[in-house]
């Protein structure tokens, strides 16, 4: 039986192996202390369970969904996007929910792309900005982010040979993996790149509410009032709790908007419906929610960055994310075994978000205190 020569092209995906890894160390016995996949330990609000739960007894919201949304959706999603940007949506072209921003990332490639067009990819990345790219028949240009340029792309540095085939660009801030962040200037910056050579600008903001020391994350669509350009990603997952619920959206241009409405229209049928009425509930009832949620994130940064400063560790405090992102001497895929091995930790290496990842390592800060201080004391074990 024969497959697609495209997915030759793929990689392992990095958290089915580390998932693998954790689950043999499981099965030994071991105490393990997960630090790997984000995927947040706190509980779903309860207000929004209880919308769920109500919802599921309406015989009416278990028919096939809209493909756009619920208009109550798309328009709970336009006052949010005002009410944190002060941006301006039309709720009918400018916003697409979606099953999950990962869903809405993936499938954007095959609805913008042609054969020999090029994608600009950050790396270290989130890996579906490049698998996508790969499975629509792109190519994909890394563009590699350096420390000493704060984790931004160096857009001067790109090849012009390249930019005559490139299509999207992609950002991701706050950023996973490296926890950076992008300002206003910046995001002018990389629209006037975008405007030069004709790209569409992909911004995933699903870290917009995990910030911390008064740091307010920025959206793209401040900068690009018209929405000439970008389309930004956001998901219901770590803002409150939903990562398995799938749900999130994508807004910005219409035609953009438009064209991956299309494409999802021949894929799938849409979010189930109770769950957007509970997405609706998330939104317009959550800012009590992300407050304590910031604070709670907050604390397990602090207990963890502290801790790895006084093993000596090189590792700055994230402005946001609940993702810290350590420097460590040699290969980040040999500190990981060795965690994993010696101290029964999971962290993620760099070099599984890319080339330019390596020498890095990712702790997701998805435990309680109290585990994060035995994860630091059991580092001792690696210095």
């Amino acid at each position: 039986m024969r497959f697609s020569s495209k997915l030759d092209k793929l990689p392992p995906y990095l958290f089915a192996e580390i998932d693998k890894a954790k689950r043999q160390a499981k099965a030994e016995g071991r105490d393990v202390i997960d630090l790997g996949i984000g995927d947040p330990d706190m509980p779903t609000p309860d207000f929004v369970i209880s919308a769920l739960c109500e919802a599921v007894k309406d015989p009416a919201n278990h028919r096939y969904a809209m493909d756009q949304g619920m208009p109550e959706l798309r328009e709970e999603i336009a006052r949010w996007y005002l009410r944190k940007f002060g941006v301006q949506l039309d709720p009918e072209t400018e916003i697409l929910p979606l099953i999950g921003s990962k869903e809405g990332i993936a499938h954007l490639p095959f609805a913008v792309n042609d054969p020999g067009e090029v994608n600009l990819v950050p790396d270290p990345c989130y890996p579906p900005y490049r698998n996508a790219s790969v499975l629509a028949g792109a190519s994909v240009y890394a563009m590699g982010l350096r420390e000493e340029n704060g984790f931004l792309p160096e857009l001067d540095s790109i090849p012009k040979d390249v930019l005559n085939k490139a299509k999207i660009i992609y950002l991701n801030y706050p950023n996973n993996p490296t926890s950076a962040v992008a300002d206003y200037e910046f995001f002018r910056k990389v629209l006037d790149f975008a405007e030069k050579y004709d790209l569409i600008v992909v911004q995933d903001m699903a870290y917009s509410e995990i910030v911390y020391d008064g740091y307010k994350a920025v959206s793209i669509l401040e900068v690009d009032k018209d929405k000439r350009r970008s389309v930004e990603f956001h998901s219901l997952s770590k803002t409150y709790n939903m990562t398995g619920w799938r749900i999130g959206w994508v807004c910005g241009n219409k035609d953009v908007i438009r064209a991956l409405a299309k494409l999802k229209s021949n894929i799938d049928s849409g979010i189930f419906q109770a769950i957007q009425i509970a997405g609706i509930t998330a939104l317009r009832d959550g800012d009590g929610h992300i407050k304590e949620m910031q604070a709670v994130y907050k604390r397990r940064r602090d207990v963890l960055v502290n801790g790895l400063k006084e093993l000596g560790f090189d590792v700055k405090p994230p402005k946001a994310t609940f993702y810290v992102w350590m420097k460590v001497n040699g290969s980040s895929i040999e500190f990981a075994k060795r965690a994993l091995e010696k101290a029964d930790i999971v962290c993620t290496p760099g070099i599984g978000f890319g080339a330019h990842g390596e020498g890095y390592v990712r702790f997701a800060l998805t435990l309680g205190e109290d585990r994060l201080k035995v994860a630091v004391e059991r580092l001792k074990k690696i210095v």
